[in-house]
């Protein structure tokens, strides 16, 4: 379940190509009632894959990668995130494929690990070379 949240200045109108600062102006966010972790894509991939994700509440978010023998291949470290939706290649994280030392993993089966406060959540991808 998610609901939308407007935040909108007097007046209500909808703002110009160029809006003054003193103009009313809106914004929409999409709020997600539980946090998510979605597929990457692509997947299979080479040699880059984004980490889609949703965030009911604001958190420290971390992403970490492991090879199918439970050992940790990458960690990335996205910081201070806002509550919403992380969807888009613009905003969902980024994993080049390489490994904490800047080498890229061979194909084979990974798993990634969110971790956002007290939301955890694990999948699984394909490097496919």
């Amino acid at each position: 379940v998610r609901f939308l949240a407007t935040v909108a200045s007097e007046g209500g109108a909808a703002p110009p190509i160029r809006p003054r600062i003193d103009q009313p102006q809106r914004i929409h966010i999409v709020i997600p009632a539980v946090s998510a972790l979605a597929q990457n894509f692509p997947n299979p991939f080479n040699p880059e894959t984004w980490i889609p994700y949703e965030l009911a509440e604001a958190n420290h978010v971390t992403i970490s990668i492991h090879d199918p023998h439970g050992r940790l291949v990458r960690t990335l470290e996205l910081g201070h995130r806002e509550a919403g939706q992380y969807l888009t290649q613009e905003s969902a994280a980024y994993w080049d494929g390489k490994n904490h030392l800047g080498e890229r993993v061979s194909s084979g089966i990974y798993f990634y690990r969110i971790q956002a406060g007290d939301f955890q959540s694990t999948r699984k991808m394909i490097v496919l070379k």
